[in-house]
């Protein structure tokens, strides 16, 4: 049985039809790419999935239970939390007042301490700069600090929004081995990416999403290898 579904997912951006009859399952304990072109749908999905978006039709069901119903708010508290494209951390705030505002829900609050440890085993240098201005870190430090804020929430399904976005490559492969080490300790990941080579190489299963449809599916080295895939998407 999937972790989380997503059944018939229509959603619109006033008569504009962003995603039409998405659905999409997530395994627990996998990595999931969706990958895609600009303006596919992809950030679309996640900020539905978030509660941000509501779906005109379809369903989001995690465990069975539905999730497009719910705020915000109710779906971190389910398990579910996002990495927004672009960081989306509190510039004018410390590294650790950033991460602490992660574990604001109840149950996170009470494992405080224990996920600042692991989140400072995972990014040395986010303990070494844990009381620097986040505003003035680094690029790749600021997509550490996110993904750090993430796991505060102590996420059952981690889904991060283009992490490699404007960072250099030796940066980005520093960000896709993390990634794989949070999967490695129990966290299911779903990754939204442009760069899709990596994407599909660090999943075990990957949807491609073309003007708001799913328009192939399949184990993430299958579509590394597919022909459409290597043509549209790979330039090969």
């Amino acid at each position: 049985m999937s972790l989380l579904e997503l059944r018939g997912l229509d959603v619109f951006h006033g008569d504009l039809p962003a995603l039409r009859d998405v659905s999409l399952s997530v395994e627990a304990g996998e990595i999931l790419s969706v990958v895609g072109a600009n303006g596919a749908g992809k950030t679309t999905m996640l900020r539905t999935i978030s509660g941000l978006l509501r779906p005109r039709a379809g369903e989001i069901v995690l465990d069975e239970a539905r999730l497009d119903r719910l705020p915000c708010h109710a779906v971190v508290e389910r398990g579910v939390v996002q990495v927004p494209e672009g960081r989306k951390i509190f510039p004018s705030l410390a590294v650790l007042e950033n991460l602490e505002l992660g574990s604001y829900t109840s149950r996170a609050r009470a494992e405080r301490r224990q996920s600042l440890e692991r989140v400072f085993a995972l990014f040395p240098i986010l303990s070494e700069r844990r009381r620097q201005v986040a505003g003035t870190l680094s690029g790749g430090q600021q997509q550490m600090l996110a993904i750090g804020r993430a796991l505060m929430a102590l996420p059952r399904i981690l889904m991060l929004d283009e992490p490699s976005l404007g960072l250099a490559p030796l940066v980005v492969q520093e960000i896709f081995g993390i990634i794989a080490e949070i999967n490695r300790a129990g966290t299911t990941i779903l990754l939204v990416e442009q760069n899709t080579r990596q994407a599909l190489a660090l999943a075990q299963r990957g949807y491609v999403l073309e003007n708001g449809r799913v328009a192939l599916v399949g184990r993430g080295s299958e579509l590394l290898d597919n022909e459409h895939v290597r043509r549209a998407y790979l330039g090969l």
